[in-house]
């Protein structure tokens, strides 16, 4: 791979407005009658709903995403395969409802690696998030590149049901289509491993459709707030460590640890696939 060291330290300003419709649209994506966030705020990793790509339908790659050819902020990665593998999240203000929102984003670093699938490309950005001029969410997210999957993947061997960790509080939900696609939807997300089966299976070697990372991740915040409404976490940090695929129910499970909740999602097999921590008072 090219060695993209010129790219570290670029940036892009973005600005929005938050908007009231797509913190409705989350409630009702989460199942909730009354939110257990704090009214007339945007809920944490609520800021996600905004910002959302604008790319032209013209210049959407086979995949979904913007093609990478050079011209935005992201480098020409010839790795076609992409996700999410973590952030690492401050929340620094209350964000209103209304407020108008800015966001700098920045490379931060950019580290080829090789991995047992072949060659890889971490991308870290860092998204500085001010609402009304105030500093209210500074974040470090991971994005990971990696190679074509193998023309012919082998049959998944059979996994035993792993032993579970023991919870405070546990929460079964389905991971099905419809899920997947209102996510989507809400976040203008065209990546097709997450509502195109065949593209999924057959383009990039996964077994079904993909849960979005942001997704369990938002889920895991809100599992954590139907059992304290209203706290207002001071930091939110999450790692993917296996792909979460529908078609069976998945579990979100928590433990308080003093100041800080570990919280967890695992699959049907009891696998975990993302572990998360949430910060109640300051670092």
């Amino acid at each position: 791979m090219d060695d993209y060291f010129a790219w570290v330290g670029r940036s892009e300003t973005r600005e929005d407005t938050a908007t009231a419709a797509p913190l409705a649209g989350l409630a009702a994506l989460l199942d909730h009658d009354v939110s257990p966030w704090v009214p007339g705020t945007v809920p944490p990793l609520g800021h996600w709903l905004y910002f959302l790509p604008t790319a032209r339908q013209s210049a959407i790659g086979e995949d979904g995403h913007p093609r990478r050819d050079g011209t935005g902020l992201l480098p020409p990665v010839p790795l076609p395969r992409r996700m999410w593998a973590g952030s690492r999240i401050e929340f620094l203000a209350p964000v209103a409802v209304g407020a108008a929102l800015t966001r700098v984003t920045t490379i931060e670093a950019i580290k080829p690696k090789r991995g047992a699938s072949g060659n890889l490309l971490f991308v870290t950005l860092r998204h500085d998030v001010t609402a009304d001029g105030i500093a209210a969410i500074r974040e470090e997210q991971d994005i990971v590149f990696r190679e074509p999957a193998p023309m012919a993947p082998a049959a998944p061997a059979p996994v035993a049901p792993a032993e579970r960790e023991p919870a405070d509080a546990t929460r079964s939900l389905a991971a099905d289509a419809a899920l997947l696609f209102r996510y989507s939807a809400l976040t203008f997300n065209a990546h097709r491993i997450h509502y195109d089966r065949d593209y999924a299976r057959d383009v990039e070697g996964y077994p079904g459709l993909v849960v979005h990372g942001p997704l369990i991740a938002t889920l895991l915040m809100d599992h954590f707030l139907r059992t304290a409404p209203g706290t207002l976490p001071r930091w939110f940090n999450f790692r993917a460590e296996a792909p979460l695929i529908d078609g069976a129910p998945f579990d979100l499970c928590l433990a308080r640890e003093g100041d800080a909740v570990r919280s967890w999602a695992c699959d049907a097999t009891g696998r975990t696939t993302m572990r998360a921590e949430i910060g109640l008072m300051g670092k």
